[in-house]
């Protein structure tokens, strides 16, 4: 079972999902059939849907938007990036890196502006990274060019932007600090050890208090300085035992969360952990294996296992709740909370909300049909937004049925 598990992961990373032809194809668990006679407890409306270039597509990145003032930015691995009205789903503006004169380069057209893990935006600044290195800033308003900085190696994740400061993280386990301004490097955290196999993927970085989290390709709870990148503590998400490399596989690709003081984190063949943020000292531990992203929601905390059943956790203790089976091996995003449900998307294209109090199914919506959903559904409101691989953007919200 073990064997079949690791297989589906990197299939999961490395071909982001194609289809659910590869699981025929690679012997590997089907998912959970829908059942056809479901009937939903709470309404869904689809407010709008838009498309931004062509999405991830098969590069294995998670592109999720950002909303920011009423307007939510994306990006797609074929070099679009676009500001969209977050209440109407319409255009504001939109650009096309890969054109000619784009950034100075004449008449040459870009190859290297491959956008991934989504745009940051604070104030009138947008920073994105690719999948060749770079990271770029452009102006919010308009989406005309600021600067452009060349990294070491893939930008997965979206960047932080916090004072003066933009922060990324490349796949080679480096983390570098740009000025906002210029983006010239001003500092640069080196990753002691990065393991020789891993998912592909880095969950977001978290800047609180002066200080980045993150989790790492070898299963730690990193946390450094903001001013000069320097490490303060570190924590273990997961051991990194066993007699392979498949067996030591444990990264920590979602991203932390803090609520109060407290960080929570969790890693691939490892723990789900909270822990005290001003002193790493862990506070509760919980066998827990994931991949993707966690949410909070009141006094609960939500995952996604490597099964890909949903559960709930006590967050002051770490003590079980509920696990729902009903969408297992359907190869779920990291879970969102809107109101009183869960919300998490598919390898089908279809959107599930559970409820939270027991998980049970509530509502289900297509954003589009067999384009994989792999980026962690975004609330912002009473609205939740959902990206599929092929740059499909729904804004859904929920009443009263």
């Amino acid at each position: 079972m073990k064997a079949e598990i690791m297989k589906r992961v990197l299939l999961i990373s490395l071909v982001g999902l194609a289809g659910c032809h590869s699981f025929k194809k690679e012997n590997v668990q089907p998912p959970t059939p829908l059942a056809k006679d479901f009937k939903p407890t709470v309404q869904v409306t689809r407010v709008w849907e838009t498309r931004v270039g062509g999405g991830a597509g098969e590069t294995g990145a998670r592109l999720r938007p950002s909303v920011v003032d009423g307007v939510l930015y994306a990006d797609s691995t074929d070099g679009k990036l676009a500001a969209i009205d977050a209440a109407t789903g319409k255009t504001i503006w939109t650009k096309s890196t890969r054109t000619k004169g784009w950034f100075g380069w004449g008449d040459k057209k870009r190859k290297d502006a491959l956008y991934a893990g989504g745009p940051a935006v604070v104030g009138d600044l947008l920073a994105v990274g690719t999948l060749d290195g770079h990271v770029y800033a452009v102006n919010a308003k308009d989406g005309s060019p600021r600067w452009e900085a060349e990294l070491s190696s893939e930008v997965l994740a979206s960047p932080v932007i916090v004072g003066d400061l933009v922060i990324a993280r490349t796949q080679d386990g480096r983390i570098y600090g740009l000025e906002s301004a210029t983006g010239k490097r001003r500092w640069v955290y080196d990753q002691d050890t990065v393991p020789l196999l891993s998912l592909r993927g880095n969950g977001s970085l978290l800047a609180a208090n002066g200080v980045i989290f993150y989790g790492s390709d070898d299963g730690r709870l990193v946390a450094l300085r903001l001013d000069n990148g320097s490490k303060l503590w570190e924590q273990r998400l997961a051991s990194g035992e066993g007699r392979t490399e498949i067996d030591r596989l444990d990264d920590a690709d979602g991203s932390i969360l803090l609520d109060g003081a407290v960080l929570y984190g969790a890693a691939y063949h490892g723990n789900l952990l909270a822990v005290d943020g001003p002193s790493g000292r862990p506070i509760w531990t919980h066998p827990f294996s994931t991949f993707v992203s966690l949410a909070l929601g009141g006094n609960s905390l939500y995952g996604v296992n490597e099964d890909s059943q949903v559960w709930a956790f006590d967050k002051t203790g770490g003590a079980d709740i509920w696990k729902s089976d009903a969408l297992k091996y359907r190869w779920l995003t990291g879970p969102a909370v809107q109101g009183n449900y869960v919300v998490v998307g598919d390898m089908e294209g279809y959107i599930h909300w559970l409820q939270i109090g027991d998980g049970a199914l509530a509502a289900r919506e297509r954003l589009s049909k067999k384009k994989a959903i792999r980026a962690q559904p975004l609330v912002v409101g009473d609205t939740v937004y959902v990206e599929d691989v092929k740059g499909h953007i729904g804004a859904y919200r929920l009443s009263a049925h």
